[in-house]
């Protein structure tokens, strides 16, 4: 678990893919105060080309649930676009992922989305998953890097 000040820059130094969890994108298209910054910062250092990036397709249902809740087509087929766009390889539930989302579920009591993601993370080769959900942990191969660590310049 990484629980120190980090930027986009010094996981790129270290971390040649890294993984990201829904919550990052979400907090950007929602303009979140708290933590909309930092996610805006890993968003830019992707779309920037210093962060390769992957995501789970979960994550796209996670994302898009917003804009189906409130019934607005023309918003969800935008934030659609918007994800597609932004570079970020899109991992989708094989049965390999979901085997390995099982056990990820099972020994380590993930919830379901979170199990994907980590299983999805590692499916790609990604060596680090930013979030900002404290539930998810670094594992052997995975470091975790959380949003409210990252330090703005």
């Amino acid at each position: 678990m990484n629980e120190r000040p980090w930027s986009p820059e010094t996981v790129a130094n270290d971390h040649r893919l890294v993984a990201l969890d829904a919550n990052v994108l979400i907090y950007v298209l929602e303009g979140n105060e708290e933590f909309g910054a930092q996610a805006r910062a890993v968003v830019d250092a992707v779309d920037g080309g210093v962060l390769a990036a992957s995501m789970a397709t979960v994550g796209q249902v996670e994302i898009l649930a917003g804009p189906a809740r409130i019934g607005d087509a023309g918003v969800f087929e935008r934030t659609a676009d918007e994800i597609r766009s932004l570079g970020i390889t899109l991992v989708p539930l094989t049965s390999a992922v979901a085997e390995d989302a099982a056990w990820i579920r099972g020994t380590a009591g993930a919830g379901l989305a979170d199990a994907i993601h980590v299983a999805a993370a590692q499916a790609t080769g990604a060596t680090a998953f930013i979030t900002n959900d404290r539930r998810i942990k670094s594992r052997p191969n995975l470091d975790v890097f959380y949003l409210d660590d990252l330090a703005l310049e």
